[in-house]
């Protein structure tokens, strides 16, 4: 009996010496999910969002870039035809054309219901007021430190839109100049009053022995060159734009996740603008 639970023991401790030096089986690590692409279109307005130069998206599929009305309509049942993944819509304005965000929402509402319905999304506007200001405030100092601040003037450009978009840019530069180390900080209008000769003159007649002209859109600061005055360049670079793009449309895919589409808070992105009285309503002719 004795050497039967000798035996036993024996065998025992070459089991768990076997046990000990078999390796340990390591199962293979879960592959994380694919992350949800999209079909990116970008639309754009007075601002030049439709135009921008901007680094490719890897995260999503194609992009297309659009204006409100019939070319929307057409670029979104195209992305809807031609892949099946959500499409999500960037209204490209800094801040300066809400209009831009309610014709784009308007434009889109018939796809809040039927076969479409879920595939769709309206993202948050590119930039704001608040942004807008923060991006020229940077540009104002880095052309200070380079010109030198003393007698320099701020021309601010942008496209002519309307009296009211136009007024948001003369405020806009207020907010600028408050925080600018620099005497001046005009407003010009490519194709509207002051425009950028005229602009630049007036900052002449206060006194500005440099002048530097800086972008208050997507486009160039200057059309054609301008006696005495400095083109700073684009206001944001390629990078920046992709990198605010891929921003707006991954929480524009957070949200259609949980079931909001954004199409309905931008019907009424102009309502206090100055540009109309009482919010959007869907008209009974257009409900049936």
């Amino acid at each position: 009996m004795a050497s039967e639970r000798s035996g036993d023991g024996d065998d025992r401790a070459v089991a768990e010496r076997l046990d000990a030096e078999r390796p340990e089986t390591v199962l293979p690590e879960a592959a994380p999910p694919e992350p949800v692409q999209a079909t990116v279109i970008i639309v754009g307005g007075h601002e030049g969002g439709g135009d921008v130069e901007l680094e490719p998206l890897a995260e999503h599929g194609p992009l297309l870039r659009s204006a409100p009305g019939k070319p929307l309509d057409e670029a979104v049942h195209q992305a809807l035809e031609n892949s099946a993944q959500p499409v999500c819509v960037v209204p490209m304005t800094l801040g300066r054309d809400p209009q831009l965000v309610a014709d784009t929402a308007r434009a889109l509402t018939w796809l809040t219901g039927g076969v479409h319905a879920g595939r769709v999304m309206l993202a948050e506007p590119f930039g704001d007021a608040t942004l807008l200001t923060g991006w020229l405030r940077v540009a104002v100092s880095r052309a200070a430190g380079e010109l030198g601040a003393t007698d320099l003037a701020v021309l601010l450009t942008a496209n002519a839109a309307n009296r009211f978009d136009d007024a948001e840019l003369f405020r806009i530069a207020h907010l600028v100049k408050a925080q600018a180390d620099v005497p001046w900080v005009e407003v010009a209008f490519h194709g509207g009053d002051p425009d950028v000769t005229e602009g630049a003159e007036r900052c002449a007649q206060l006194g500005a022995r440099r002048i530097v002209a800086i972008p208050a859109g997507f486009g160039p600061a200057l059309e054609a060159p301008v006696a005495e005055v400095v083109d700073s360049g684009r206001l944001l670079s390629p990078a920046t734009i992709s990198g605010m793009l891929a921003t707006r449309v991954a929480a524009a895919m957070l949200r259609l996740g949980r079931g909001d589409d954004g199409i309905a808070a931008g019907l009424d992105a102009n309502h206090d603008h100055g540009h109309s009285g009482d919010p959007w309503q869907e008209s009974v002719s257009d409900a049936s």
